[in-house]
Formats: structure tokens, sequence, C-alpha cells
């Protein structure tokens, strides 16, 4: 080999090792499109908290990164990237103890990184997640099982290395919206609970709900004095004035076939004596609601056939209200230009209606609420002929007794409305919005309230629904017959607070969603617009093997059974000696979930029915295995 040989061998040595040593390019993470991230509350935030402010960990300050809310997740396609780094933790400017998140790294589908719980104050923890040979990086921030209360977390200095194509976000996966329910038959069936709640004197109203061919004719024996049933509408109504329990007769007649079914009617103390179904305007109208609007839904109610499944309650939520007149008596606004009449409007069509207010002198949208003119209220709702007060906290914390100890003081106006409404010769159902405080579920009973809200506000995204829906676990024992445990309405269909827009939960998700809410015994109250409702939201809130979870008689909370990496199950007890059970999988891709006999306190042999797909699985011994999709349920009824 000749000198000019070995001098370019050596020049292109020299290339290599020039090529081998060249740092990789770097691209920071708020350089890319972190518009992508799905999160539980509010937006992401570049270079910032999620609330705006400078980014924050455990006294110290951070230029760049991501600013964002548990539970959150943001998909990046790897592409050439080598490396991914990061200091993580909750943001500085939470300051309340209930802050706890756990921060994920997976690498298609695996956890390659974890920094466990994390709260407020904690020091930034540092990673570096090696990413040669991935293709697919999620950056996960969890709840820590705890709810998303206050969850407000950093993706701070977050950085790629690269060779080649640069990493790139990308929207989380889509999925096909697959209708499971099977189409109703055409042979008549008897829907809704098995027992109903009326106070001694009131008036009793009972919508008799039946699915099959039209016509169908309906029936009922064994009625107590003071009832009567309708038969041209399906309405029960009149007045029981001695307590007791009363066992009636169902039966319904068409074409096609013949359905019976018993209703045990209790007169007594207690209403509510299951949860309540029904739909409330603020999720799609926030302030734009009004009294077409109010009348539009009950006619969708009727027309979609939601009614005929047990659907009952349309209620009015905020920015109805006006002044009050020269009596003290509350107003309607030029909006709801008469209040009895829309009342009674409601009811013809076999439905019942709410009203809203708050404790304080203004509600929540700034409108007159109910302080100091509680039993005037009540007084006026009655009169109009409401069925339904959902009261929120609001302004309330401008004039309530600060005196007293906390849990008397958070007490003090739901026992003064309580009061009020129980002067009223009429049944309300009083719903208790205060978001929680004060463990409310401990003594929501105590001031009268029939169900009250456990957490904040819900949003249409996995991270806000499974934040809050998961968080349950441990309130059951508080919840029951005439009382019951709201983890906030329903995001499904067309929602937006005056902005709508299909909601941005998946298929699977909004599976999750009615599914987990039936085995929480929650009232199940439709936020989307009951106009626009498409045939895959309908299969969700029709399917009456899945609405008996919610309405069974017996009343029982589900809780948590087992829990393994990304995977629960959950199960309440049915009043016939079966077991309703929820396979869900919170992970990022499709999972094996197992429900164990020993842990539902089963054994032998069982049967196992897919309450969705409404068909029976087959019998197992020992457990049942199915695999569920990211984000996913199955929903399983297990008889013994």
């Amino acid at each position: 080999m000749n000198a000019k040989s070995l001098s370019s061998v050596g020049l292109v040595f020299s290339l290599a090792l020039a090529a081998l040593s060249a740092p990789a390019a770097t691209v920071r993470l708020d350089q890319l499109e972190i518009e992508n991230t799905d999160q539980g509350w509010g937006d992401p935030h570049r270079n910032q908290s999620v609330e705006g402010n400078p980014l924050t960990i455990g006294g110290t300050r951070f230029e760049h990164g991501l600013g964002t809310h548990a539970t959150s997740v943001l998909y990046v396609n790897v592409n050439g990237a080598t490396q991914f780094s990061a200091t993580v933790g909750v943001d500085d400017e939470v300051t309340s103890r209930d802050a706890s998140v756990e921060f994920f790294v997976k690498k298609d589908g695996k956890t390659a990184w974890q920094s466990g719980v994390m709260r407020t104050g904690h020091k930034g923890k540092n990673l570096t997640v090696d990413l040669r040979g991935a293709k697919m990086l999620a950056l996960i921030v969890g709840d820590a099982g705890d709810g998303i209360n206050f969850d407000h977390a950093d993706w701070a200095n977050a950085s790629f290395e690269y060779d080649g194509a640069p990493p790139a976000t990308t929207p989380s996966p889509k999925e096909e919206a697959e209708i499971l329910t099977p189409p109703e038959a055409p042979q008549p069936r008897i829907n809704g609970p098995t027992v109903v709640g009326v106070r001694p004197g009131h008036q009793f109203f009972y919508h008799v709900p039946v699915t099959g061919e039209a016509p169908v004719s309906v029936k009922v024996k064994d009625l107590p004095g003071g009832l009567e049933l309708d038969a041209a509408t399906g309405n029960i109504t009149g007045v029981v004035a001695r307590a007791g329990e009363y066992s009636v007769s169902l039966s319904a007649v068409n074409a096609r076939g013949r359905d019976e079914k018993g209703l045990k009617i209790v007169v007594g103390d207690q209403i509510a004596l299951t949860p309540p179904l029904g739909w409330n305007s603020w999720n799609c109208f926030a302030n734009a609601v009004d009294d077409g609007k109010i009348r539009s839904a009950a006619d969708a109610m009727v027309r979609s056939g939601l009614l005929n499944h047990g659907w009952t309650y349309i209620n009015i939520d905020d920015c109805w209200e006006a002044n009050r007149d020269a009596n003290g008596f509350i107003q309607s606004n030029a909006k709801f230009p008469d209040m009895k009449a829309l009342a009674d409007y409601v009811h013809s069509k076999g439905l019942k209606i709410g009203i809203y207010s708050s404790p304080g002198p203004k509600t929540c949208a700034g409108f007159t609420a109910s302080w100091q003119h509680e039993e005037q209220d009540a007084q006026q709702y009655a009169n109009w002929g409401f069925d339904y007060l959902k009261y929120d906290w609001c302004s309330y914390g401008e004039v309530d007794d600060k005196s007293l100890p906390d849990r008397a003081r958070l007490m003090k106006p739901y026992h003064v409305m309580e009061a009020a409404l129980r002067k009223q010769n009429r049944d309300i159902l009083f719903s208790l919005c205060q978001y929680g405080m004060g463990n409310v579920w401990e003594w929501g009973a105590e001031v009268g309230g029939n169900c009250w809200r456990t957490t904040g506000d819900i949003g249409d995204s996995w991270g806000s629904m499974s934040g809050i829906g998961f968080a349950q676990n441990g309130h059951e024992k508080w919840a029951g017959p005439g009382h019951w445990n709201d983890p906030d309405m329903l995001v499904l269909g067309k929602v937006g607070w005056g902005h709508l827009h299909p909601t941005h939960l998946t298929p699977n998700e909004q599976y999750t969603h009615i599914s987990l809410w039936c085995l929480l015994d929650a009232p199940l109250l439709i936020g989307a617009d009951m106009s626009q409702l498409d045939p895959f939201t309908f299969n969700l809130l029709a399917n009456d093997e899945v609405l008996a979870v919610s309405q069974d008689a017996l009343g029982q909370q589900a809780s948590r059974k087992s829990r393994q990496d990304d995977t629960e199950v959950w199960a309440k007890d049915m009043a016939d000696g079966s077991k309703a059970v929820g396979l869900f999988n919170r992970g990022e891709s499709p999972e094996d979930v197992t429900a164990k006999w020993a842990d539902l306190g089963l054994s032998g042999t069982c049967r196992v029915r897919d309450l969705w797909r409404q068909k029976d699985a087959g019998k197992f011994a020992g457990s049942f295995t199915a695999k569920v999709p990211r984000h996913g349920v199955y929903l399983l009824r297990i008889w013994p």
C-alpha cells in the first residue's frame, strides 16, 4: 500500500471516530407538541406549571419542561431518540397536603421507570431512560390511588437525545365505537328498580318503564289504597296515607309476549331507595340553559326511549334565578317565564324535574341563592312542582359561622334546608353539592342528604373521570338505600359546558365510566345534549342488565377487591345473592385481568355473564380471566 492509500484510510478512520464521538442531537420536550397531553384537569403548559406559574419543584426553579395534572399521559413516537431524561415532582404552587402523584415512563407498554409516590414539597427526582430499540414512549402521571385533587405535576428539564429523526408526540390511540348492547327485543320487558319509596301523605309518581314492540299494555295488581295506574301513560299516581311496605305485581303484554315483575312500594321516611337516574343541564348548556332546552331534553328522553329504561329526572342547574318578589319568594328569570308550567310539562312526559340553588347569597354563576330564605325557597319549589334539589356550596363560605367546629360549620346550611324541605307536602330529593369537603360521606345522611358530591367537578378526560371514579374505594360503608355517594355527572355524548363537542373519552373509557358509576351506586345524571344522542351513546345508557347493577334493591356500593399494576377488580353484592364485578384496565396496553373467587367471597363453580353483551360466558371454577383493552372494562355478573 502506498503513502496515498494509507492517507485515505487514515482520513476514513478519523471521520468514523469523529462520528462516533460526536454528541447526539437534543430536543426538549417543550419544543414538541405538548398539546397532545391528555390530563385530568386544566391544560398542559409549556415551561410553566398547570396554573401558569414558573416550574418549581422542592424549591428549585426550572426554565423548561411540561406542567400537567394527574392523571395524565403523553405519547411520544421514539423515532431516532436514544435517551430521555427529566426531573419530576409536584409543583411548589401546591400547598395542600392532599397532593400525591406517581410518575411513570413506559416503553412499548412496559414500565421503564417509576418515581414512587411524590408529594408537596418533595425534592425533584432525576431520571434517565435508554430508548434504543423502543417504538413508543408514554409519559404518565398517576394519582397515587387517592384521586386527583391538587395533583399538579411537572416534567422539568425534560429532553431527548436522538440520532436521525427526532421524536414526536402523538395523540392518544383512537378506537372504534363498538356497540355492545344488543338491540331491544320485540317481547315486552319491564325495566327499572324493584323498590321505590315515598313519604306518607305525599304525592306518589312512578312511570312503569317497559320496552318492547308497541303497543304494550301495562297492568298492576295489589296497589295500596290511594294509588292508581293510568293505563294510557303507564304512570302510577296518588297518595298513600299509611306507612308500610306494599308488594305489587307489574305485567306487560304485547303481540310478541308477556313479562312480569314485582315492585315493592315502601311508604316511610326514606326516598331515593335506589340512585337517581336522569339528566342535568350544566355539562352541556351551562349558563345558556333556558325553558326550551329543558322541554327539549324531556322530549328527547321520551323520544329516544330512555324513559322506558328507567331514566327519570330532568334537572335544571344554575342560571334560572332572578330576584325575589315583595314577599321574599324567589322568581325565575326571563329565560324561564313560567316554572310551574315547565314542571307540569315535564311531568306530563312521565318524568320528574329538578332545580338548583345554593345556601349562600349567590349561586356559583352569581344568581340569587337561598341565604336566609331557605323556607320560602323550599315552599316555592314545592308549589312549582319540583322533585329534586341540587344545593351547591358556592358563596356560603362568605357567610358561614366560622366559630363552629369545622364539621358543624359544613353541616349547618344543609340542616337548615333539609328542615325546610321536610315542611313541604312533597318529596324533594336532596342532593348536597360541596365537593367532598370535610368527608361529607361520613355525615351527609345526618343532614338529610339523599346524595352528596364526594369530589370536585368532573371533566371529559380519562384523567378526570378515572381519577375521580377509582378514588371512591373506602366510601362504600356510608352509602345505601336513601343516601348515595355522588362522584359527579356523566361526561358522555356531546358535552361542552356551553360549547358542545363530542366527549374526549374514548369508547372504552366511556364503557369504563358507566360500568364504574353503576358499581358505585352513583347517581347517573346524563350531561350530554339529549337532542343529539348518537347510537353509541344510547347503547351506553340503555343496557338494562348494566343499569340493574345500579338499581339493585340491596344498594351496596362496590369496593376494590384486588389490584395488580394497572389492573383492578371491583365488586358489589346483589340482592339475589350474585356479585356484580368489574375487571378494569387503567393501563396503556391490553392486559389479562383475573377475578379470583377467593377475593370475591365465592367458591366452587360459578356462572358468569357478560353484562354489556348480555350473554353467558360459561361456568368457571376458582376464577375468571378476560383480556381487557386499554382503559377498558369487562362488566360481569357472577352467580354461585
